[in-house]
């Protein structure tokens, strides 16, 4: 059951004194503004912008710091090497840690440094080497004096993913997904199952895309642009499943390569107004239309994709929540692709009728609002209900 964590109620200034090489103390409690946990460890970040661990922290093994261990702590510790700059976001894999670090005293939206330290035996921590930190270190491709401005960061068990911009001031918006560390099940997206120790760019991306959210899961990364439009890559074509859950035929296999999931209604696609992707082991999720839908996909071993149902999808099945009305159930997108005896033509055939219905109730919808407004006008009018003949469901009663 849930414990509350009795030491960050203590948590106070004199550790964030020993940050800022002060004895100020604060005026009150800190605040933790974000959190994030990984494979060994678990992170927070107050509102003073102190980055906090506990779990499996990364220490000096002997005197001369030759070589790195990981030791339990059992209540969270203070980040020290961030000489009083304000840590703004955070993830971690298994044993690795990468954190955007604001380049100025205080955060003003831009100019993030990334940092990275840990475990680094597949190159995770984008430095150039598989030699383990155990502290923060720059990543020179996104240092102070970088062209990109990296403003998003996700860790998979022995990856890394970040999305950064073009620092320019009167041109289009750039965003590229860049990717390092373990690549054997096609997790980084360039095409190859190598391994990369730099940051490299994950080209096959749409260039006009701009990117919002980003995340990695044990073996696979998915990203979401601003229209709607995901792309996943990595172990099962992107699906994420691990191999004990693998599914056969022509389709299956790694994706080396960003492939876009298949989610489109009428209209385009249907995570209109996307916010976030999220990644857990096997499995995705995706929160679109203003934070109001949820999709998910991949491994649905113990009912984690929400769907009512506990076997694997291998593209956007709608999340049933919040509790469907019967109104609300009638306009639910199908599954598509399900584990069944039913065929794959059976499949998108009941793909397709699904939008086509949704399409007629939202059409439905409007009708009724021009039909309401339509009497409203014709009773200003002429004082009196507006009948058209044929269409008795188009009687409107002005009150």
């Amino acid at each position: 059951m849930p414990h509350l964590m009795d030491q960050c109620l203590e948590l106070g200034s004199r550790s964030l004194g020993s940050l800022d090489h002060s004895e100020t103390k604060s005026e009150g409690p800190l605040k933790i503004c974000s959190i994030k946990a990984g494979g060994m460890m678990s992170l927070a970040i107050d509102d003073h912008g102190t980055l906090w661990m506990w779990g499996n922290c990364p220490q000096q093994s002997n005197k001369n710091g030759s070589s790195i261990s990981f030791e339990s702590s059992f209540i969270p510790i203070p980040v020290h090497d961030f000489h009083g700059h304000p840590v703004v976001k955070v993830a971690c894999g298994s044993e690795h840690v990468v954190a955007l670090v604001s380049a100025r005293e205080t955060y003003k939206g831009e100019d993030l440094v990334c940092y990275s330290w840990g475990n680094n035996n597949h190159g995770q921590l984008g430095l150039g080497d598989r030699e383990s930190r155990v502290h923060p270190e720059i990543i020179e491709m996104f240092n102070q004096d970088s062209s990109w401005d990296v403003y998003e960061v996700a860790c998979g068990a022995h990856h890394t993913a970040l999305l950064a911009r073009k620092k320019r001031t009167n041109d289009t918006l750039e965003s590229v997904c860049w990717t390092f560390g373990l690549g054997d099940n096609g997790q980084l997206g360039h095409g190859t199952t190598q391994s990369v120790l730099k940051p490299e760019p994950v080209k096959e991306l749409p260039q006009q895309a701009y990117l919002i959210s980003v995340d990695c899961g044990l073996f696979h990364t998915s990203v979401v642009s601003s229209v709607g439009d995901v792309w996943s890559w990595g172990m099962e074509k992107g699906l994420g499943l691990c191999p004990d859950a693998s599914f056969t035929g022509t389709d299956a296999g790694d994706a080396a390569s960003p492939l876009l999931m298949s989610g489109y209604g009428v209209d385009g696609p249907i995570f209109h107004n996307p916010i976030q992707v999220a990644c857990g082991a096997a499995h995705t999720v995706i929160v679109a239309n203003d934070g109001y839908k949820l999709w998910s996909w991949g491994r649905g071993t113990s009912g984690v994709l929400g769907n009512g149902k506990t076997i694997n999808c291998f593209a956007p099945s709608f999340v049933s929540w919040p509790p469907l009305t019967e109104d609300f159930k009638q306009s639910e997108p199908k599954t598509v692709g399900e584990e069944s005896n039913g065929s794959k033509a059976v499949a998108e055939t009941d793909r397709s009728l699904s939008l086509a219905m949704e399409e007629i109730k939202l059409l439905q919808s409007k009708l009724s609002i021009m039909e309401q407004y339509g009497g409203m006008l014709h009773g200003l009018v002429f004082g009196k209900p507006l009948y058209l003949p044929g269409y008795p469901n188009l009687i409107t009663e002005f009150r």
